[in-house]
């Protein structure tokens, strides 16, 4: 793609980042076959080659963002299944979150708009918060209709309400700094990323990741003062808050590094673990940071990539269980991890099925399901459905997100991939599964 940015314009870095990407592109369209949104609405500019196109036109223009720039963007799921699919290397990823970041700072998005994207950047990132807005969810969840009919913002409060859980977990006493000492000798040493949402929503997946990490052998630290990756805010353009969020975790971190050592730092949630991998990007040009988030990118790695290198031990426990994977969009487009988690599964001793459309999302995108309640509820239907086709006793996943999307539209329980592989290798049977032998009869006769 042809481009004429000025010599000025180039002079930042953000826009020369952008400019390089833009000309990589050679409008071939091969991403529109893989694109959820154009799929489910068969507009041009809800593909990635018409989002790219406005995007030029606004860097290029030097233009405060438009209400349509604004709306086609904010459709983008940022599932990237089109840099999988691009046979050119687009890198779209670092050029939807500049244009994010740039509609953030030029244009005045309607009050309403402003006031729902606050609370979701101020609540979700801080589990304290979260949980009390969770707990004021389920005593708001009888008032479900008629939060639905307030004017502009229905819609997205009734789908905070319906993602909620009915029942909240409660807190994990290992939810916390720490450290979780390696059973017999030591093989390695590595952080956990707690996280911020799914310590609250699911603490039994970094349990189990804790479980099976030092049943390898692996010494568990949780660093003193991490929170939040910053992928929340990150991807709805608050770069302050984003990088502020990020700088704190790093630091915690660096803080390991340098004192005891890590040989990896450990993710649970595939949407922080892309965040996190790309941390050298995202502070190339800070001074104080640039060295330091390129070394915590550097050991970043998603929970079955480590235990992959690792080596898995032999199962212990005999099981018959048919697993439909769902590869997140964030595991298999952002990480590109397509195949380590389900050889985990089969050497585990499940049957691995995979999803019909499995390069598809399931709309929930951080807080996708929320700001485009309509499109997400689409393509969990179709998630849901593909699914189900397959018949599996449980689903497992690699992300919060999809966890919580997904579970919403189905009676199929849904874990953890690291669930299974600690339940697999002597850790306890994941409670989900409680319901999995009362449905297999209903399962048989549907056959």
């Amino acid at each position: 793609m042809q481009t004429s940015f000025t010599p000025a314009q180039l002079a930042d870095p953000a826009m020369a980042a952008s400019e390089k990407i833009l000309r990589t592109c050679v409008h071939c369209g091969f991403c529109t076959a893989t694109c959820p949104t154009y799929l489910l609405l068969g507009d041009e500019l809800d593909s990635p080659r018409g989002r790219i196109y406005l995007i030029k036109d606004m860097l290029e223009g030097g233009k405060p963002a438009s209400p349509e720039v604004v709306k086609h963007v904010d459709r983008c799921l940022s599932c990237l299944s089109c840099m999988t699919t691009c046979p050119s290397g687009v890198h779209y990823m670092h050029l939807v979150d500049h244009a994010r970041a740039h509609i953030e700072k030029t244009y005045a998005r309607p009050a309403e708009d402003r006031a729902v994207r606050a609370v979701l950047a101020r609540v979700l990132p801080y589990p304290n918060r979260f949980r009390l807005a969770l707990l004021g969810a389920t005593l708001g969840r009888p008032f479900r209709g008629l939060a639905a009919r307030v004017p502009k913002v229905g819609n997205r409060l009734a789908a905070m309400l319906d993602l909620a859980p009915a029942a909240l977990p409660n807190r994990s006493p290992q939810d916390k700094p720490g450290r979780f000492p390696a059973s017999g000798p030591r093989r390695g040493r590595v952080a956990l990323l707690r996280g911020c949402a799914q310590s609250v929503l699911r603490p039994d997946f970094n349990e189990a990741a804790i479980r099976l990490l030092t049943r390898h052998g692996v010494e568990v630290v949780q660093a003193k003062g991490e929170g939040c990756c910053g992928a929340l805010t990150h991807h709805m353009g608050h770069e302050d808050s984003s990088h502020a969020l990020a700088k704190r975790t790093i630091d915690a971190w660096i803080a390991e590094m340098d004192g005891e050592g890590l040989d990896a730092i450990v993710v649970t949630a595939s949407g922080c673990g892309t965040t996190i991998k790309d941390y050298g990007f995202m502070f190339r040009d800070d001074p104080a940071y640039a060295e330091k988030a390129a070394r915590v990118a550097g050991i970043a790695r998603d929970v079955t990539e480590y235990v992959t290198a690792l080596g898995l031990s032999e199962p212990v426990v005999e099981t018959d269980l048919v697993v439909a994977y769902h590869s997140a969009c964030s595991m298999q487009h952002g990480q590109g991890l397509r195949t380590e988690p389900k050889a985990l599964l089969a050497r585990a001793g499940f049957t691995v099925k995979d999803v019909p459309e499995g390069h598809i999302c399931c709309g929930s995108a951080g807080t996708y399901n929320i700001l485009q309640p309509e499109l997400a509820a689409h393509l969990r239907a179709r998630k849901v459905a593909n699914i189900e086709r397959v018949r599996p006793d449980v689903i497992a996943t690699g992300n919060i997100g999809c966890a919580t999307q997904i579970g919403k539209g189905t009676a199929i329980p849904i874990v953890h991939t690291v669930e299974l592989l600690d339940w697999a290798t002597g850790g306890p049977r994941p409670a989900a599964l409680d319901g999995v032998a009362a449905r297999r009869p209903a399962l048989a006769a549907a056959e």
